[in-house]
């Protein structure tokens, strides 16, 4: 592992589109990068450790602190790719991409617990919350937070 902490800094551009995949793991790439700007102080209003971030790691059945932990000492994004394979629940390749296409497809309109705040997040994207996806809107709203 690498001394040397590089990060994207999040008060300038927005971290990874949360469909790109690391190691075949969606959200862990833009896990990744929320991590080491949180440690560089660099994350803006962006979170580590989120519900997101959560919905990834306990899919894994691992601690976004020990993800952290790895970030703080250096680790690349395979570096975090093989720790993830080696630790917590164990996952073949097909539940890996299972649970990715569970994730793009997921609408929080259809959610009765999340409708209300993704129907006011979506509408002030310019998004009919009824049609998108959480990742479209999160892509939308990271273009739209960056606009000069």
């Amino acid at each position: 592992m690498s001394t040397t902490l590089e990060y994207k800094d999040l008060t300038k551009e927005a971290p990874r589109s949360p469909r790109e995949r690391v190691g075949g793991y969606i959200l862990l790439g833009r896990a990744i990068d929320k991590g080491r700007a949180t440690l560089a102080g660099k994350n803006g209003e962006y979170h580590f450790d989120c519900p997101l971030d959560n919905y990834l790691f306990g899919f894994k059945e691992v601690k976004g602190s020990d993800v952290k932990a790895l970030l703080e000492k250096g680790a690349t994004d395979e570096e975090v790719v093989a720790w993830l394979n080696a630790n917590g629940a164990a996952k073949t390749p097909e539940e890996i991409a299972e649970f990715g296409k569970n994730v793009e497809g997921y609408r929080p309109y259809d959610d009765p617990e999340k409708r209300e705040w993704f129907v006011g997040e979506a509408t002030k994207s310019g998004l009919d919350p009824a049609k998108v996806t959480l990742l479209d809107w999160l892509e939308v709203d990271d273009k739209q937070s960056y606009q000069s």
